[in-house]
Formats: structure tokens, sequence, C-alpha cells
């Protein structure tokens, strides 16, 4: 399946979990429901994936997690807060070039209006 194919599922998934539970609940709410949702279409789901950081060819222990990564080809990085910052943005563009991965999904589930919510970033797709 290509990029564009998940990310045509994971949106329809983000539909669904957005109009069963609505805004304003935890991230952490939202990533199970995501899963949840994303199992349906029997695709490889792995959460709070760790992302390594080399800094002068060394690896440097740090904390960084994608929330979900579908099939080794996308990223979603979920928020649950009142206005997205320019580093939330930013934050996925990082994740993808770490990673070498093409397409991610940052989504805040805290708006009235999911289309407003969603947004698509690319690294050299």
């Amino acid at each position: 399946m290509t990029e564009n194919e998940i990310s045509y599922i994971i949106r329809g998934a983000i539909y669904n979990v957005y109009n069963e539970l609505g805004p304003g609940l935890l991230e952490s709410v939202y990533q199970m429901a995501l899963m949840q949702e994303l199992m349906k279409h029997e695709l490889r789901i792995e959460r709070e994936v760790p992302i390594p950081v080399y800094y002068d060819n060394e690896k440097l222990e740090l904390g960084f997690r994608l929330d979900l990564l579908i099939d080794k080809k996308v990223i979603i990085e979920i928020k649950s807060v009142e206005n997205l910052a320019e580093v939330h943005h930013k934050q996925v563009l990082t994740y993808l070039k770490l990673t070498k991965i093409k397409l991610g999904i940052l989504v805040n589930f805290n708006v009235a209006d999911i289309n407003s919510g969603i947004f698509r970033k690319v690294n050299k797709l």
C-alpha cells in the first residue's frame, strides 16, 4: 500500500474517532481509539516508537517517540491542544527527516471542526 492510500485510510479513521468521541479528551485516549480504528484495516501499527538521534556520529540517548507509525510508512502525531503552535508542525517535519519516512499526519483533536485539525506533512514525497 502506498503512503497516499494509507493516508486516505488514516483520514477516515480520524473522522470516525472524532465523530464518536468529540474534542477535549487527552491525547492518549485519541491514540488508543485511533489505533483500534486503524486495526480494522489490517494495517501494521506501532505505538510510541523510539526515534534514534545521531550527532557527530554518536547515538544520543533521548526520549523522542512517534505517537503512531503505520506500516513503517506514515507517522501520525496526535495533539489535543487549544491551538497548534508552529513547533508542532516543525516537530513532525523533524521526525520525518530523522526517520527518512516520507509522510506524516499531524492531527489536533481539540477543534470544533476536525477538517481544520488535520495537517499532512511530506518529506520528499
